[in-house]
């Protein structure tokens, strides 16, 4: 480990000691004298999106394919970290392209949900920041993204509504013009509950 890893670790364990003891903990009590080092370690792990870039994430994984349907990877679980407030907000991501030539590999998807959402983010720019990247990728005729969310920092403190779910979306190429290509991808990311 290199001198700047110890002392960026260090820092992170004195911040998070302070904080413990702005908010009138001790943290030498037994239940808290390890979570300085907790922290420290879950980090790099929930926002470990920014040690991630596009190139690695797709990583040649793009394919030349004759298709003009609509590929859609639904249900795509994600979890972020509010930049306002830093608590979670976690929900689904369903996205989809039409191919103009060019397929990406299907576990790419949800690995470029996962870089973007695992940073300090705004739901509305992880949503943009998802259809960007699919966008540099492939190139592709359409891209549709919908992303929903639960935000604790409206569950927990504010307006406290623990049912409240924001909703956002973008839209490229095909899908933004054409509004029975826009109906079909809303028609396939609610298949499941007209069928339950």
């Amino acid at each position: 480990m290199t001198d700047k890893n110890q002392n960026e670790k260090k820092q992170i364990y004195e911040a998070v000691r302070l904080f413990l003891e702005r908010i009138g903990e001790d943290p030498n009590r037994e239940g808290l004298i390890n979570t300085p080092d907790r922290v420290e370690r879950m980090l790099p792990e929930i926002l470990g999106g920014y040690q991630e870039d596009l190139s690695g994430i797709v990583n040649g994984a793009v394919f030349h394919e004759p298709s003009d349907g609509i590929v859609l990877v639904r249900d795509i679980e994600f979890y972020s970290l509010c930049e306002h407030h830093l608590l979670p907000f976690f929900g689904t991501a369903h996205v989809a392209y039409i191919p103009d030539g060019k397929v990406i590999g299907l576990s790419k998807i949800p690995r470029i949900v996962d870089m973007f959402s695992r940073r300090l983010q705004l739901q509305e720019r992880l949503t943009r920041q998802i259809a960007d990247a699919l966008d540099t990728s492939i190139a592709p005729a359409g891209i549709a993204v919908y992303v929903e969310a639960s935000h604790l920092c409206g569950i927990m403190r504010g307006v406290r509504k623990e049912r409240a779910r924001l909703v956002t979306s973008a839209f490229r190429g095909v899908f933004l013009s054409d509004v029975e290509k826009r109906r079909d991808f809303y028609t396939q990311i609610k298949k499941d509950e007209a069928d339950d």
